[in-house]
Protein backbone atom coordinates (compact mmCIF):
# COMPACT_ATOMS: atom_id res chain seq x y z
CA UNK A 1 0.00 0.00 0.00
CA UNK A 2 2.82 2.41 0.82
CA UNK A 3 4.39 1.82 -2.60
CA UNK A 4 1.16 2.79 -4.34
CA UNK A 5 0.92 6.01 -2.35
CA UNK A 6 4.55 6.96 -2.92
CA UNK A 7 4.28 6.15 -6.64
CA UNK A 8 1.21 8.33 -7.09
CA UNK A 9 2.73 11.13 -5.03
CA UNK A 10 5.93 10.92 -7.03
CA UNK A 11 4.05 11.20 -10.30
CA UNK A 12 2.41 14.41 -9.06
CA UNK A 13 5.74 15.98 -8.21
CA UNK A 14 7.80 14.67 -11.13
CA UNK A 15 7.89 16.30 -14.48
CA UNK A 16 9.84 19.08 -16.01
CA UNK A 17 8.76 22.55 -14.86
CA UNK A 18 6.95 24.37 -17.64
CA UNK A 19 6.21 27.64 -15.85
CA UNK A 20 8.47 30.67 -15.85
CA UNK A 21 9.41 32.39 -12.60
CA UNK A 22 6.80 35.09 -13.27
CA UNK A 23 4.07 32.54 -13.94
CA UNK A 24 5.00 30.63 -10.80
CA UNK A 25 4.72 33.82 -8.74
CA UNK A 26 1.33 34.64 -10.24
CA UNK A 27 0.05 31.11 -9.57
CA UNK A 28 1.22 31.27 -5.96
CA UNK A 29 -0.21 34.75 -5.32
CA UNK A 30 -3.55 33.89 -6.91
CA UNK A 31 -3.73 30.59 -5.04
CA UNK A 32 -2.88 32.08 -1.68
CA UNK A 33 -5.33 34.94 -2.27
CA UNK A 34 -8.12 32.52 -3.12
CA UNK A 35 -7.31 30.37 -0.09
CA UNK A 36 -7.31 33.47 2.11
CA UNK A 37 -10.71 34.45 0.71
CA UNK A 38 -11.99 31.11 1.98
CA UNK A 39 -11.54 32.41 5.54
CA UNK A 40 -14.40 34.87 5.07
CA UNK A 41 -17.64 33.44 6.48
CA UNK A 42 -20.22 32.69 3.81
CA UNK A 43 -23.81 31.45 3.99
CA UNK A 44 -22.81 28.34 2.06
CA UNK A 45 -19.82 26.56 3.66
CA UNK A 46 -19.29 24.56 0.47
CA UNK A 47 -18.03 27.76 -1.18
CA UNK A 48 -15.36 28.08 1.53
CA UNK A 49 -14.22 24.52 0.95
CA UNK A 50 -14.09 24.97 -2.82
CA UNK A 51 -12.16 28.25 -2.52
CA UNK A 52 -9.68 26.67 -0.11
CA UNK A 53 -9.20 23.60 -2.31
CA UNK A 54 -8.85 25.64 -5.51
CA UNK A 55 -6.47 28.13 -3.93
CA UNK A 56 -4.34 25.38 -2.43
CA UNK A 57 -4.12 23.63 -5.80
CA UNK A 58 -3.06 26.82 -7.60
CA UNK A 59 -0.44 27.61 -4.96
CA UNK A 60 0.92 24.04 -5.13
CA UNK A 61 1.14 24.19 -8.94
CA UNK A 62 3.04 27.46 -8.63
CA UNK A 63 5.42 25.98 -6.08
CA UNK A 64 6.09 22.86 -8.16
CA UNK A 65 6.33 24.83 -11.40
CA UNK A 66 4.54 22.24 -13.50
CA UNK A 67 1.08 23.00 -14.87
CA UNK A 68 -0.70 20.09 -16.58
CA UNK A 69 -3.18 22.45 -18.26
CA UNK A 70 -0.39 24.48 -19.87
CA UNK A 71 1.36 21.28 -20.91
CA UNK A 72 -1.82 20.02 -22.59
CA UNK A 73 -2.41 23.32 -24.39
CA UNK A 74 1.19 23.76 -25.54
CA UNK A 75 1.62 20.12 -26.56
CA UNK A 76 4.38 17.74 -25.68
CA UNK A 77 7.87 18.77 -26.79
CA UNK A 78 9.47 15.50 -25.68
CA UNK A 79 9.37 14.03 -29.20
CA UNK A 80 11.57 16.88 -30.60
Amino acid sequence: MANIISASTGSLMNGEPNLSATERGIYMLAGLGLAAAAAKPRPNPLMNILALAGGSYLAWRGYVGNCPVKAALMGSHESD
